[in-house]
């Protein structure tokens, strides 16, 4: 009889007779719950079980054990959504959610004696997603109870997930045998470690290779590895599925995909093979830089990179496949399952909005899979994955890359273009008048470069993507420490000694100048359509902070608007009709004195301060 249908029985026995027999142990909890108040004690008990070894909980008994007596309360049907709503009720242990579906595979109501009850089967967490936290507490199955874990066990378990992580790519691929280890690939790999000095002897057999193959890693108790299977092992796909498969897209709005190939090979084959799809669908164009050479959108090694540290790094528990996406003129997307370590990750909301960085630490998820990559040049094993990224970006040589983090996914998008582009520059030139004062030159073109990476950084920030953290192992610590002095950039609060997260000046950061704008115009202004007021905005804007001898007119208002709201001029026509409707806009707010012209040039206006009450303003407002 199984344990839940015995303590049903025994528990019906003693309410039946009025007698008492103790049922609850360390994997059998019962509950009350008919007072609402005690929903939390459930959520403790459960916490404990997924922290422990898993239990049955059944709800609707009273149990008091001073007068050793039960007491059938019985359990509410109204309460059932409380039940599906469990997997939702924890944490880890920095408060974020943990989605624990997986492990309650059910629960059921049945019928008992007059009335019902429900029992939830919880089942234990692995090692390696212990511990979860309910209201900040972390707890344990002891017995009969729930207790708090210490802070000893704590950390010791977060020991325990690090080993545990690292020790996935030595985890036995199950059904597999010695024989799948291809002799050829093996060959291959030794060829790669003997360049430059010979390390090993090529192997002849299965035989002669066991000792080389188990002091890899390769095989462990007679079996291949994962990471012997990755490397050397024939038909992967049967085996390890979507561990050794990458899918590539060429991705265009509202098409179906115009280029689709699924990669599953050995892992120098599956870097190999994905890294040429990019580089057969991404551009290549020709500067006039280093005597007209070829130019790709991305650069080449970079690409390699990337792309070999979602291999490298993957979480290779998962079984989902890594993703390649390309969209043409717009960004490459690599997705693969994983995570960031909590200590990779700063997570701040401050007043001055959200900050959202990743440390770029050097981790290895699978060190010996790392390493092999190091022996076939595929990876410099110096921790230099993020670092390439920023590398790229401060040389402006694409735009800012950025992360999306799900619980247990990374996409990383590479933007194309540069992070100091039209639009950055418009931007700066805007405050070039307010930036020269402060910083007491023109800035340079590194400069420009280092401003625009942390504005764009705020930016991306505010929609919880992640930006790398630009440390002084960047190379550009005078720089930013310069920046810092004249108050361009501020270190936030939140900061660290060792890692500094910085912020553009707040100045370089305000875009909406209405309540300047009403105390000039009065309700004027606020009669004024949207693009009216954009426009009158961007002049206040030019004329508070910009260099005072620039011209502000309809063309250079235009670009500055325009670049506002976009990365780039991609139809050329719509840009000309947008300026069009700047001029138009110039033309109705002069002829309303809401602009004058200064020292009646012809084409440089500035905000009418004397401005006089109509009582009439825009017969249509458009």
């Amino acid at each position: 009889m199984p344990l839940i249908d015995k303590t049903l029985e025994i528990i019906e026995h003693c309410l039946k007779n009025n007698s008492y027999k103790e049922v609850e142990t360390e994997r059998i909890e019962l509950k009350d719950l008919s007072n609402n108040g005690k929903w939390t004690e459930l959520y403790s008990t459960v916490c404990a079980f997924l922290n422990t070894n898993g239990g049955n909980i059944i709800i609707g008994i009273n149990e008091n054990v001073r007068d050793k007596k039960y007491k059938f309360t019985g359990f509410n049907y109204h309460d059932e959504n409380k039940l599906k709503e469990l997997s939702e009720k924890f944490t880890d242990k920095l408060g974020n959610s943990k989605h624990l579906l997986n492990y309650f595979p059910n629960y059921e109501i049945r019928d008992f004696l007059d009335g019902k009850v429900a029992i939830i089967y919880v089942e234990k967490l692995p090692e390696d997603e212990k511990f979860v936290y309910h209201n900040k507490i972390a707890y344990k199955r002891k017995f009969t109870g729930d207790h708090k874990l210490t802070e000893k066990e704590i950390k010791a378990q977060e020991e325990l997930k690090i080993e545990l992580i690292n020790a996935q790519e030595l985890s036995i691929v199950p059904n597999t045998s010695i024989e799948l280890i291809n002799i050829e690939k093996l060959n291959e790999y030794i060829v790669q470690l003997n360049i430059g000095k010979k390390v090993e002897t090529l192997k002849a057999d299965l035989t002669t290779a066991i000792p080389f193959l188990n002091r890899k890693g390769f095989v462990r108790e007679g079996s291949p590895t994962l990471l012997g299977m990755l490397v050397c092992g024939d038909y992967v796909e049967d085996y390890i599925q979507g561990k050794c498969e990458v899918d590539c897209y060429v991705e265009v709005k509202n098409k179906i995909a115009e280029d689709k190939q699924i990669y599953r090979e050995n892992i120098i084959d599956l870097i190999q093979k994905s890294v040429n799809f990019v580089f057969r669908n991404t551009k290549v164009g020709i500067t006039s830089e280093k005597g007209g050479t070829a130019q790709p959108e991305y650069p080449e090694d970079l690409v390699r990179e990337i792309v070999n540290n979602a291999l490298a790094h993957r979480d290779y528990k998962s079984n989902r496949f890594i993703i390649i996406e390309i969209r043409p003129n717009k960004n490459l997307m690599i997705q693969n399952p994983g995570s960031f370590q909590e200590k990779q990750r700063l997570h701040v909301d401050t007043n001055q909005g959200k900050i959202r960085r990743i440390i770029p630490i050097q981790y290895a998820r699978n060190p010996k899979l790392t390493d092999l990559l190091k022996s076939f040049n595929r990876w410099e094993g110096k921790g230099k994955g993020l670092a390439s990224l920023t590398d790229a970006c401060l040389e402006n040589l694409i735009d800012m890359p950025y992360y999306i983090l799900s619980e247990d996914e990374i996409k990383l998008f590479v933007p194309k273009g540069k992070v100091y582009d039209d639009k950055m520059e418009i931007w700066l030139k805007c405050y070039a008048g307010y930036l020269s004062e402060k910083y007491g030159k023109e800035l340079s073109e590194e400069e420009n470069v280092i401003l625009s990476y942390f504005y764009k950084s705020e930016t991306l920030n505010r929609l919880d993507r992640y930006t790398i953290l630009l440390t002084s192992d960047n190379n550009h610590k005078n720089i930013i420490s310069n920046l810092e002095e004249k108050g361009l950039l501020i270190k936030n609060n939140n900061s660290t000694e060792i890692y500094p997260v910085y912020i553009v000046d707040r100045v370089l950061t305000e875009t909406d100048y209405s309540a300047k704008l009403n105390t000039i115009f009065k309700s004027d202004f606020e009669l004024l359509p949207d693009k009216y007021k954009n426009v009158l905005n961007a002049i206040y804007q030019h004329s508070t902070f910009g260099n005072q001898n620039e011209i502000l007119g309809a063309n250079s208002i235009g670009n500055f608007i325009y670049f506002s709201e976009n990365k780039s001029i991609e139809d050329s026509k719509k840009f000309e009709n947008f300026k069009r409707t700047i001029r138009t806009i110039f033309n109705k707010l002069e002829e309303k004195k809401f602009i004058v012209r200064k020292n009646n040039k012809k084409s440089d206006f500035k905000i009418n301060r004397s401005y006089q009450h109509l009582s009439d303003l825009f017969e249509n407002k458009t």
